[in-house]
Parts: C-alpha cells; sequence; structure tokens
C-alpha cells in the first residue's frame, strides 16, 4: 500500500481523503468544513505524548472528526483511558485489532504513519479547536438541510418544525459552549460579588420575590437555575399559591411564564383577576356581580391586564417541547421565572420506554437542566403520595411522600410543603388555637438556606395567599396581646425524615 492510502471502513482500499470527496458529503454542491491534516497531527500527538489526551478529550469526541477512520481511532483511545490503560501506538494498535476495527482505519501501518507526521505536540489545544470548530459547522448545516428537506414535504407541520429547529440548535449551542474549569481565585471573587449584591439587596431579596414575606425573608427570593419544587396532597392550594406567586412577581417587574395543562388560560387570568378585585372567582363566572362591584371588578382588570404574564395551557406537553417554549419567552419576554404546574402531568417524549419512576426522575432531571440552560429559577408543582393520609397524628408532609420518585428530591435545590391543619379539622394546636386560613410552607430542602417553617394566610373566598396581619384576633390568641415587633412568623420546621 502507497503512503498515502488507507481503506475506507467497510472497503479493502480507497483514498484517506476519500471521506471528504465522497458524493454523501456535499451540501448544495460543496464539501462540508473539515480539516484533515489537523485531525492527523491531533491523533497522532495523542499517540506519542500522554499529556495531551486529557486536553484533547475535553474538547473533542469522536464525531467531531471529519474521517471516519479518525472516529474509530479516537473511540479506541478514550476506551484506554477508561479502562486507566497507556495511550501510545502499540496500545492503540492493539485496541483495535482486539475490537476488530483496526483493518477498517488501514491496518496498524497507517498509525505509524500518523505519528511520522507530528514532531511536538505544542499547538495541540489550538489544533483540536479548530477540528471542533469545523464538526460544529457541519452540524449547524446538517440540521439547516433537514430543516430545509422538511420542509418540503407537505405533510409537515410547520410550527413543529420551527420547534424541531430551534431545539437542536439550542441544544447544540449549550453542548459547544461548555465552561471551561474555573480556579479557586476566580470562585471567591464571584462568592464576594454576590455577597456585595445581596446585601445591598432591598429587603434581602436577591432573586425574583413571591410577595409573601414569610416565604421572602428565608429564600431571599428565588434563585437563577433553581429547581423549586413545592408539593402538597389536593386542595391544599397549590394552584392557588402559585397564581399568588406569579402575580406578585409580575408586579415586581419580573415577567413569569406559566406551564397550566390543568387549568386554562382565562381560568387562571380570572383567578389573579378575582384576588386583585376581591370578587370571588365563582360570582365573576356566574356574572353574579351586583352593582356595586363592576367598578371593583373593571379595577382589578386593568390592575393586572399589562402584567407580564404568559400562559401555556397544551395539555401533556413533553419536557423538550416545554424548553423550546420557555426558551422563546426567555429571549423575547425576558421572562424571569417558569411555573409548572404540575410536574406528574408532564410526559418526556412519546417514544419514551420505562417505569413511570423512571419517567418521573427524566422530567425532574429535564426541569432542572431547564433551569440551569435558561439561568431563571423553575417552579414544579407536585403531588404527595396518599400515605400521608394513612399517616396518624398531624399528617404533615415529609420528602419520602414526595410521589412516584425519590429523583424529585434529588434534583430539586428547594422542596416545600403547604399544609394547612383546616384541611384535617385540627382546629388547636401546641401554641394555641390555630386561625382561619391559617397554613404552613415548610420548606423540607434547601441547598441555599436552612429548613424552616413559614406562616401564610389562604384567602379561600379568593383562592388566593396573603401576608399574615400580626395583629389579627387569630394570632394575638397565639403569640398574646404584645406581639413583638419582629413578627416571629418563621418558626423551627417539625423533625423530617
Amino acid at each position: 500500500m502507497q503512503q498515502n492510502q488507507f481503506p475506507r471502513p467497510g472497503q479493502n482500499n480507497g483514498n484517506r481523503r476519500a471521506d471528504a470527496e465522497s458524493l454523501e458529503n456535499y451540501t448544495f454542491g460543496k464539501v462540508q468544513p473539515h480539516a484533515i491534516p489537523l485531525e492527523e497531527a491531533v491523533l497522532g500527538a495523542l499517540m506519542l505524548d500522554r499529556d495531551a489526551v486529557e486536553v484533547v478529550q475535553e474538547i473533542l469526541k469522536p464525531a467531531s472528526f471529519y474521517v471516519t477512520a479518525h472516529q474509530i481511532i479516537f473511540s479506541a483511545i478514550n476506551r484506554l483511558t477508561e479502562k486507566s490503560r497507556p495511550v501510545d501506538l502499540l496500545t492503540v494498535t492493539d485496541e483495535l485489532r482486539t475490537s476488530g476495527e483496526l483493518d477498517a482505519i488501514g491496518g496498524g501501518y497507517y498509525l505509524v504513519d500518523l505519528t511520522s507526521r507530528i514532531a511536538s505536540a505544542a499547538n495541540i489545544e489550538y489544533h483540536a479547536r479548530i477540528i471542533e470548530q469545523k464538526y460544529l459547522l457541519r452540524a449547524m448545516i446538517s440540521a439547516s438541510t433537514n430543516t430545509i428537506s422538511e420542509a418540503y414535504t407537505e405533510q409537515t407541520d410547520a410550527l413543529e418544525l420551527l420547534e424541531k429547529l430551534e431545539t437542536g440548535l439550542f441544544d447544540l449551542r449549550n453542548q459547544h459552549m461548555r465552561a471551561g474549569t474555573i480556579g479557586m481565585p476566580d470562585l471567591v471573587c464571584e462568592v464576594l460579588k454576590q455577597a456585595e449584591i445581596a446585601s445591598k439587596a432591598d429587603g434581602g431579596i436577591v432573586g425574583v420575590p413571591s410577595g409573601l414575606d414569610a416565604i421572602d425573608k428565608e429564600t431571599g427570593g428565588f434563585r437563577d437555575t433553581d429547581l423549586i419544587v413545592i408539593a402538597a396532597r389536593p386542595g391544599m392550594g397549590k394552584s392557588a399559591a402559585v397564581s399568588t406567586i406569579m402575580a406578585n412577581a409580575a408586579k415586581a417587574g419580573y415577567p413569569v411564564g406559566l406551564f397550566s395543562p390543568e387549568m386554562s388560560g382565562t381560568q387562571v387570568a380570572q383567578r389573579i383577576i378575582a384576588a386583585e378585585s376581591g370578587i370571588t372567582g365563582s360570582n365573576i363566572t356566574n356574572g353574579k356581580i351586583e352593582e356595586t362591584d363592576w367598578a371593583n371588578l373593571k379595577k382589578g382588570a386593568e390592575a393586572v391586564s399589562n402584567l407580564k404574564l404568559y400562559i401555556n395551557d397544551t395539555a401533556a406537553i413533553p419536557v423538550s417541547d416545554l424548553r423550546a417554549i420557555a426558551r422563546r419567552w426567555v429571549s423575547k419576554h425576558g421572562v424571569k421565572l417558569i411555573v409548572v404546574d404540575y410536574l406528574q402531568l408532564r410526559t418526556v417524549s412519546g417514544s419514551f420506554r420505562g417505569t413511570r419512576e423512571q419517567e418521573i426522575s427524566a422530567i425532574a432531571r429535564g426541569l432542572k437542566a431547564i433551569a440551569k440552560d435558561l439561568k431563571v429559577p423553575v417552579i414544579a408543582l407536585s403531588q404527595l403520595s396518599r400515605g400521608v393520609e394513612s399517616r396518624g397524628g398531624d399528617k404533615r408532609p415529609m420528602l419520602s411522600d414526595l410521589r412516584e420518585s425519590g429523583a424529585i428530591e434529588q434534583e430539586a435545590d428547594m422542596v416545600a410543603f403547604l399544609y394547612s391543619p383546616e384541611y384535617y379539622n385540627i382546629t388547636e394546636n401546641e401554641i394555641g388555637t390555630i386561625p382561619e386560613g391559617h397554613t404552613e410552607f415548610i420548606i423540607a430542602k434547601h441547598r441555599n438556606g436552612r429548613l424552616c417553617t413559614a406562616f401564610i394566610k389562604f384567602v379561600g373566598r379568593l383562592t388566593k395567599f396573603e401576608n399574615i396581619d400580626k395583629m389579627a384576633d387569630g394570632y394575638k390568641s397565639i403569640f398574646g396581646k404584645s406581639a413583638p415587633t419582629q413578627f416571629p412568623i418563621q418558626t423551627p420546621a417539625p423533625p423530617i425524615s
């Protein structure tokens, strides 16, 4: 065999640059971007300098190489490092022989040829980044070409195709814009910077505020990249809680996006208008509005009409589509908070094959990935198992009650439970008579703060939550008439298993 020859995979002979000249690699009459000499130089350097392997593996993967034979060789090098074996000409040759791929890349002579083409691995990182750039260009060409091809098909849904293209390009960008290793000095500076921002924040709120003082005092607002899970049994007010939080955040100038398969957008808007106007939602629905109430209704509607709330009420939307829509909200409307009502109504995709618990785990990971990728907090509502009802005592929820998956607890940065003693006809506890509407926001997991219980009040007539009035008669009976200036709306949480 001549020096410049090696067989392509599946063939007995062929030119080393045959992949570049194959018709299958032409797009619009042009050969796709590639840098074969640099691929040869990088592979040769990897077999000569063991320190170069770690550098290149952070940048490239097998698909980054244009020539199929080079993909096979780099895969073999990866397998050697996974086995903690040294990488050199002999070990790579042996690995390819063992896997039955040595002939496919042109035999041992081609590996010798690669090592003879390089004298030093000094510039290997620079070469590897050029190879990755070429791969990225090819990937964009492939995604665009597929979109063009599908666009000519009459049965294609234009919006679905747009979502597919956006998702593909977004994934590609995230895949190839990974943050590098950060040294401790830079991390320390970032921590100090965040501490300074927090110290100057109004009321200590550095994230998106809930508008409920007890919660904001403990959380400092919902933080970017965090997944916050709010869980409760049916009837505890999960949807009312997020409606309140969304409206309060939007009033504070933070655009909010809501995925609501259970309630329509109209129903969500009705709840928010009812809370703002003081007129019950049922009266609005049934038209039982007194003449004197019309002014309040119109005033409430005007107050919320300009709030930056964006609602998608599509049923059973998979997480991949949810991410595409959320990304558009963030880029187009500047959304700062995503709310998902509720987690168990989501799906991974129609092709998912696995148990329901595995699917819920995948959904939780997907929501956490959305929070990290879009750099916004994501609030996901979750149901609790029926085990709460069969338990004795006051039936306060615990982390083990999260329905269908422990992965929810694992992925979440915060897990909070809504608990209403009134729901279980409990009217008294160790500190006195429990006021009407008294609700506990139990923070059972908190990566960025302490575990505690915040007290808030549920106004059932308007299906909303509000701050506790420390001078209300019900709370006087608990804390006494001489209520402290700093009202203790936070108390240590009950033991959590």
